[in-house]
């Protein structure tokens, strides 16, 4: 039976979903909802599907109910739909650091699966970390793990590490689009038309990120070692980023990201 999949709130990264659900062609049936019907109608014409204004109307007529509103609304939302959910119903959250057991505490014993997507899904290469609340089975797992596998990739971990994965993942593409960002710039600063130097610097980035997840069992490190030959040109650079700290930077960038995604939940 197709599911009928559920979203609460169609803000980025809800559309950035279900976008990547409907080009992948997965035969669902997905509705929306949000509770301002100016917003509902612009979402509706967005993304080509019903979209209500009435949460608890959505979630009687779902399988899979989306919390996909912002952190501190999702106490309120479930408060709202708590009486209309029943036990076959999956409850899967998108809302980042609000770990499974808080919704637990509002909605009972109920089966909730916890993600973290990010935006690239709506290119297909979605990149997503999901856990099991108390109640939820290795079925409902596989069955996520399924559906964001048809936008991108998806790995399952525990839920004390959902907030690395948010660091990581949730909040790495606008990290990656500062450093190409940075590159583009740099090439232009140096007398480069800046498109040209956009091009290289995105295209190098994509290459790069294809020739890890090429490398089978070679080290990262192996993989720079080959571009940065002792002496030349690329080791220079690479000598610099290394008396930077250009390490402390990205961890500390992580780390505060992480940090800062525990609170939202909170």
């Amino acid at each position: 039976m197709n599911k009928k999949l559920g979203f609460i709130g169609c803000g980025k990264m809800a559309s950035a979903i279900i976008k990547g659900v409907l080009a992948s062609e997965k035969n669902y049936e997905i509705k929306g909802s949000e509770v301002n019907p100016e917003v509902a109608e612009q979402a509706q014409k967005r993304l080509g599907i019903p979209v209500l204004t009435d949460n608890k109307m959505l979630a009687i007529d779902s399988d899979v109910i989306i919390i996909a509103v912002k952190p501190n609304y999702v106490v309120q939302v479930l408060e709202d739909i708590k009486n209309e959910l029943t036990q076959e119903k999956l409850i899967v959250s998108i809302a980042a650091g609000v770990n499974t057991e808080k919704i637990e505490n509002v909605i009972g014993k109920h089966r909730i699966v916890r993600v973290m997507p990010n935006t690239p899904a709506l290119v297909l290469e979605g990149m997503s970390g999901v856990c099991k609340g108390k109640y939820a089975t290795d079925d409902d797992v596989a069955f996520v793990v399924g559906l964001l596998s048809a936008i991108g990739k998806c790995i399952e971990v525990k839920e004390n590490q959902m907030d690395i994965v948010t660091a990581i993942s949730g909040s790495g593409p606008a990290f990656f689009y500062k450093v190409i960002e940075d590159m583009a710039r740099a090439g232009e600063k140096l007398g480069l038309d800046y498109n040209k130097s956009l091009m290289l610097a995105t295209q190098t980035a994509l290459g790069s990120a294809k020739m890890v997840f090429d490398r089978g069992e070679l080290p990262v490190q192996t993989l720079i070692d080959n571009v940065a030959t002792k002496g030349g040109c690329t080791f220079v650079g690479i000598t610099t980023m290394n008396e930077e700290n250009s390490d402390k930077l990205f961890f500390d960038v992580i780390d505060k990201t992480a940090k800062k995604a525990n609170e939202l939940g909170k």
